[in-house]
């Protein structure tokens, strides 16, 4: 027996318990839609196997899946779309990108400016470069302009990222800034891309789960921390000239001459709405698409605007901006406060009653919050985090069967996670919900190899394996 198991107390096993026998029963209701799949290995379900793909490797997202993903399952399905595919989560771009390269116009919802700004370069830069657009990447390639720039253009930087790159680098960046202004709108967009592929290689962070892990050379290491050692930080010439190589080597080698981004169809077909899910969803059309093709974030503490702080200081958001954009996220990091859903929209009441009468979710939501009493939670912040995930998720959810057509699917990707030495069923409980919500559970497949938990979690209480999975559910 753990430590942790020979203090358990009374009320502590109790619910406990309850949650257990819960879980089992609704796992049962959906014995016949869950199978393991064996082609959702790793790479497809993230963003691994984007890495060699023209165009969707440049930025490194870890957060995406891959487009192959997408292309399985709208080729599984073809015949079957028909109509728009929507990915209220789009970050930057994978699903509506993978979609119109197989002929099927694509919407998308972002409310990261970094996946704003990925997506809003790829479409504008779909257009045909003209031979002078393509002698300009090859002079900054040669040239390297910016270093005699006289003009520096600096930017801005919030909390998190004060110091995170070396003085010579910061120079670096100013002048580069300085120097692609006097270029036109294409090459720009192209330019400002490049900048963003590369920051975390050229400074002394790196993106690592919940937060930016600093190396030990920034001098912001925590004292009685390990040191970290990130391994090289690239200069800022060598990582600009190569990202922009392989951008200039993807233009060339294109299956449609001179195009940035090689699909089948040029992506004119693509319509970005910038902002939350939770405001957008709302003002589309019903029953108005043919799939919904998304991965939320996971209900996994994960605060994406400390992930990606260096792309959005270098957007020029200021730190108000960052903390007002951390408040607008689906409620995923412990920092989230609770959200007036129904001021948002007034016909939610159904779709939030549908996730306070989810009976596993009510006996985990009585858990966390005795544990939070009883002060044994490492962030007293969990149990709000995890009510608001799945009343918005049930949101999203209820929203998505409004804007899809009678029989039309929505994929998922999603993770289970554990907290307080309890397991989360995400699968079970949202399908749960989504039944009650108009769809009807196809199936979940289960990706072989279940995930392990984090290093806080293991140590409390053990390793226990979670599911990752993607769910099929159909409007009815």
């Amino acid at each position: 027996m753990t430590s942790e198991k020979n203090k358990i107390q009374p009320k502590t096993a109790e619910l406990r318990a309850e949650i257990a026998v819960l879980d089992t029963e609704l796992a049962e209701d959906f014995k016949a839609q869950f199978s393991v799949a064996p082609f959702l290995s790793r790479k497809i379900v993230s963003f691994q196997g984007n890495k060699d793909k023209p165009a969707y490797s440049w930025y490194k997202y870890k957060e995406a899946f891959s487009a192959e993903l997408v292309e399985y399952f709208l080729g599984s399905y073809d015949g079957e779309i028909s109509g728009k595919v929507l990915d209220p989560f789009a970050g930057i771009g994978t699903t509506l990108f993978a979609a119109s390269s197989q002929g099927i116009p694509a919407d998308g919802i972002e409310l990261l400016p970094i996946g704003q700004e990925i997506i809003r370069a790829r479409l504008l830069s779909e257009r045909e470069l003209t031979s002078n657009d393509l002698a300009t990447l090859e002079r900054w390639i040669t040239s390297v302009p910016w270093k005699e720039c006289p003009e520096r253009v600096s930017f801005s930087t919030i909390r998190i990222t004060e110091n995170a790159y070396p003085p010579e680098t910061v120079v670096a960046i100013e002048q580069y800034r300085g120097a692609f202004q006097q270029e036109n709108e294409e090459i720009q967009a192209i330019l400002r891309l490049a900048l963003l592929c590369i920051l975390e290689s050229i400074s002394y962070t790196r993106k690592d789960g919940q937060y930016l892990r600093w190396d030990a050379r920034s001098g912001k290491q925590r004292p009685g921390t390990k040191a970290f050692n990130k391994g090289e930080i690239l200069g800022f010439d060598a990582a600009i000239t190569a990202k922009l190589k392989e951008i200039l080597s993807d233009v060339r080698n294109a299956e449609v001459p001179a195009t940035l981004f090689p699909v089948k169809h040029i992506t004119k077909d693509i319509r970005l709405f910038e902002g939350s899910c939770l405001e957008v969803l709302p003002t589309l059309e019903t029953a108005a698409y043919g799939a919904v093709m998304t991965s939320p974030p996971y209900c996994n503490r994960y605060d994406y605007t400390r992930t990606y702080a260096l792309e959005l200081a270098m957007l020029e958001l200021t730190q108000a901006e960052v903390s007002s954009l951390r408040q607008e996220m689906l409620s995923c990091t412990v920092e989230n406060r609770e959200k007036d859903l129904l001021k948002i929209c007034p016909q939610w009441a159904p779709f939030t009653e549908a996730a306070n009468q989810q009976k596993l979710l009510g006996a985990i939501n009585t858990y966390l919050q005795y544990e939070k009493t009883s002060g044994t939670l490492n962030n007293n912040g969990i149990p709000r985090m995890v009510r608001g995930y799945f009343s918005e998720m049930a949101c999203v959810i209820g929203e998505c069967a409004r804007v899809l057509k009678p029989n039309a699917r929505l994929f998922m990707v999603n993770d289970n996670v554990r907290y307080a030495g309890v397991s989360i069923s995400v699968d079970t409980i949202l399908s749960d919900i989504a039944q009650s919500l108009g769809f009807e559970v196809e199936k979940i497949l289960v990706m072989p190899g279940k995930k392990g938990n984090s290093s806080q979690q293991m140590g409390a209480y053990g390793r226990v394996p979670l599911r990752k999975c993607v769910y099929v559910w159909r409007k009815k």
